[in-house]
């Protein structure tokens, strides 16, 4: 099973929110997911990133990979 960290879209037709979730890579974008570890709202200025460090960094011990777009904002976050 392949695991990825990514994000959901949430929220309305032009006002995105994102959650970033734990997600078997087979699953459609906003469909099943196993774990919700953080949030993401770019609307605000500047974007509001909320992520669990200690689920986040569980998961990429089991071997979860985030996504490109998930792994800039553990960067900037500093859970990478």
């Amino acid at each position: 099973m392949a695991v990825k960290i990514r994000l959901r879209r949430m929220g309305a037709k032009k006002a995105p929110f994102y959650r970033i979730v734990v997600a078997d890579s087979r699953y459609p974008r906003d469909g099943r997911f196993i774990e919700e570890v953080g949030t993401y709202d770019p609307t605000k200025n500047p974007a509001e990133v909320r992520i669990d460090s200690d689920k986040t960094k569980k998961w990429l011990a089991t071997g979860a990979q985030p996504t490109d777009t998930v792994k800039a904002l553990l960067k900037k976050n500093g859970v990478l």
